[in-house]
Parts: structure tokens; C-alpha cells; sequence
């Protein structure tokens, strides 16, 4: 499939889904956390911390292709992409249809996985969901607002304040 779209897309059960184009609060939100998760990560020796577009494999012919991703020491990484994660991060989009796929479509898919934590990081409502595997399902963490520090139940110790996060956002 030869496919010159200029966005990003990935290949969903036969369908291709275009991705939005991130922006700067996006980005700019995407390398506060990643700057303080490889600050955690790298003094333990405990992993790698990897960025969209470094694909996961979810099962046989599904991939994602997280915000940030957290591959604990040990877990094997492929050139190309990684066999799952320990722990990622999505940072929603505006649009009802990106955001619905983040917070229910994904959540169900990593869970399938077996991914261990994962985190939705929301600009708009300005909050950060923690959410933990317990069996098949997630089980919600917390879900921390401005003024609070998300916490990670994976990494102990791994710490984001809020509103630092969101004020990432910010620079002019």
C-alpha cells in the first residue's frame, strides 16, 4: 500500500486510521513528561523511554504507536518496533473522534496487551488519569487535577505535578 497522506496513520484491523498532526502544546506536553520519566528511568538503569512514532506491538498485526512509551530493563526492543510495553502515555487530541479512540478504544487494546500502566494526559480538561492493570481491565488510579501530583502505582516513586505539566503547554 503506497499511501502519500502527509499525516500520520496507523493500520487498524484493515482500516487506516489518520492520526492527527500533533501541535505545539502537544509536543511541548510530550517532552516535559518524557524529559522527567527518562530523569527517573535513567539514574535506576531501569528501562528505556521511547516517543511516538516507535510502534508497539500489541498482538499478531496490531500496533500503536504511544505518545511515550516505557520499556523496562529487560524487555527486548526491536529496530523497528517493541513486543508490548510496561507502561505508556497518550496525550489526547481535541477532536471527539481522536479523543474517544484514546480513552476507550486503546485503553480496552492495552489492556489486551497486558500493558501494565497507562496514563491519559488531557489538555482540555486538564488532568491526568492514571490507570493500573488489574486482571483484563484497568482500574482507574487517580485522576489528578491542577495543584496535585499524579502518581505512578509501576514506578514507585515517579511523580508528575499537574499543573507544571499543563503549563509546559504554555511557552511562548
Amino acid at each position: 500500500l503506497g499511501l502519500d497522506a502527509g499525516r500520520l496513520v496507523e493500520f487498524e484491523d484493515g482500516f487506516v486510521e489518520f492520526l492527527p498532526m500533533p501541535t505545539k502544546s502537544h509536543q511541548l506536553i510530550l517532552l516535559f513528561l518524557c524529559d522527567l520519566l527518562r530523569d527517573w528511568v535513567r539514574p535506576r538503569g531501569a528501562g528505556h523511554v521511547l516517543v511516538a512514532p516507535y510502534r508497539v506491538r500489541l498482538r499478531d498485526v496490531k500496533y500503536r504507536e504511544p505518545d511515550i512509551v516505557f520499556a523496562a530493563k529487560g524487555r527486548q526492543l526491536g529496530e523497528q518496533f517493541s513486543e508490548g510495553a510496561d507502561f505508556v502515555i497518550e496525550i489526547l487530541s481535541e477532536s471527539t473522534a481522536d479523543r474517544q479512540r484514546d480513552l476507550q478504544m486503546k485503553r480496552t487494546e492495552y489492556a489486551a496487551a497486558g500493558i501494565p500502566e497507562y496514563w491519559i494526559v488531557d489538555p482540555l480538561q486538564k488532568t491526568i488519569t492514571v490507570l493500573t492493570l488489574d486482571g483484563q481491565e484497568y482500574r482507574v488510579h487517580g485522576e489528578f487535577k491542577p495543584g496535585e501530583m499524579a502518581t505512578s502505582v509501576l514506578l514507585e516513586g515517579f511523580t508528575v505535578d499537574v499543573t507544571a505539566c499543563f503549563a509546559a503547554a504554555d511557552v511562548e
